[in-house]
């Protein structure tokens, strides 16, 4: 079995916006500090979500997206790389295609792409209003997003919040446009109209019915099922993604201080069952970067 790759997400404020130690709101030097701290603990990818804002209503085209501060996702990369060498993936799959076109030129290791329909509906926490985003990704989109990525030398991540993710996926690979292994992230207990369930069953019907070469990655937003679920993946040889994005509570009710903490933790689980930890080197090789 391969050794574990570690993705983190350490900067929204979408998903739990009461976290008390979300480092977002304290500046992007806070954020940049916690993912080196991150990556010290044994993360190997830093998934980056740079400065945007989200369309305040649905647009006449039934969109409702991000807009990236295409300079300061730049600012916060170097932070970061000054100071520790992890692959840097970029995500806001649901950013513009044209901004998202210009970050490419930045070359980032990984770029998020969304291989299904995005709608994502961020209702995590009772009382507040939703975020909502709506996105098309349609097949034209997605082939020149492989073709632009291969252009800047950045692997996609294909992000599959349900088995169609992974059906575009595949046709793309057998167009020539995408290359193998496919790094693909599954998408549990995300909540919106692409909704998979977070559990172990559903984890299973992925990890069964994934195409030999696509190497796998899990992501679940449902603090109730997140440690057990990620536990499961390591057992199949899948690999994780925590962060303050996914899940803030190291247990029911108890917040992480910090994202390295939850690292700690998924460190924790995969050496006491026997798998270790993949150094950025080493996730590389694994994902074909």
């Amino acid at each position: 079995m391969e050794k574990l790759i570690i993705t983190v997400t350490c900067d929204s404020t979408m998903s739990y916006p009461s976290n008390p130690h979300n480092p977002t709101p304290k500046g992007w030097q806070a954020v940049a500090d916690e993912y080196v701290r991150s990556v010290q603990a044994g993360a190997s990818i830093c998934h980056l979500h740079g400065p945007y804002t989200v369309d305040a209503e649905i647009q006449a085209d039934g969109t409702k997206l991000s807009d990236l501060d295409v300079p300061g996702w730049a600012r916060l990369k170097q932070m970061i790389e000054d100071r520790s060498k992890p692959l840097i993936q970029y995500g806001i799959a649901n950013g513009r295609f044209p901004q998202r076109k210009e970050l490419l030129k930045q070359r980032p290791d990984m770029m998020s792409i969304c291989f299904n329909a995005h709608d994502e509906c961020f209702d995590y926490e009772p009382g507040r209003p939703p975020v909502e985003l709506y996105g098309l990704h349609d097949r034209r989109e997605l082939t020149e997003y492989c073709q632009v990525t291969r252009e800047f030398g950045v692997k996609p991540e294909v992000e599959a919040f349900h088995y169609g993710g992974v059906w575009n996926a595949q046709r793309l690979v057998e167009q020539g446009l995408l290359k193998t292994p496919v790094w693909v992230t599954f998408f549990l207990g995300w909540k919106g109209g692409c909704w998979t369930p977070p559990t172990l069953k559903a984890l299973q019907y992925m990890h069964d019915h994934k195409p030999a070469d696509f190497v796998y990655n899990v992501s679940v937003m449902d603090p109730p099922t997140h440690w057990q679920v990620l536990t499961m993946t390591i057992l199949l040889g899948g690999h994780v993604r925590v962060g303050m994005e996914d899940n803030p509570f190291l247990r029911p009710g108890e917040y992480a201080r910090s994202n390295a903490e939850l690292v700690e933790k998924i460190v924790r689980i995969s050496r006491e069952v026997g798998r270790e930890i993949a150094s950025p080197e080493e996730a590389r090789r694994i994902t074909g970067r």
